[in-house]
């Protein structure tokens, strides 16, 4: 699969995840800087597909997929980085993509408060009627 076939699956699949996505521009947040495919500044959200093509082992390389992973973890930022080799083709790269959204909706979005259940009450009893008097009234 070429670079730019594989990003276009890639922009296609975040796109319909509902994410703008610019293509091909400079990262340089925190320390980590490379050129990359697709991302959303907005929502923090991208991707980069390795390839030998492309020659992007030169500037992503393991110290800032580590970074990335890292920035993931703490929930700042949130970048698929998928090797040529892991996804080779558009069947294989497309259930990458869709794991990583599908993790990723849970990752970026406000987790709900889980709802208590309602607490039971007891069912409100009468009253005892008062014992009717056996006295009779004179």
């Amino acid at each position: 699969m070429t670079e730019r076939d594989a990003c276009a699956l890639l922009k296609a699949r975040f796109q319909k995840a509902g994410f703008q996505i610019t293509e091909n521009i400079p990262f340089d947040q925190d320390g980590i800087h490379f050129e990359i495919d697709g991302f959303d500044a907005d929502k923090r959200v991208g991707y980069e597909y390795l390839t030998a093509e492309a020659g992007d082992s030169w500037d992503v390389d393991g110290e800032v997929v580590s970074a990335l992973h890292a920035k993931r973890e703490a929930g700042e930022l949130f970048i698929l980085v998928v090797d040529e080799a892991d996804a080779p083709d558009a069947e294989s790269l497309g259930r990458v993509a869709d794991m990583f959204l599908t993790q990723l909706d849970g990752e970026t979005k406000p987790k709900k408060a889980a709802k208590k259940p309602a607490a039971r009450t007891a069912k409100p009893t009468k009253a005892p009627k008062p014992a009717k008097s056996k006295a009779k009234a004179r």
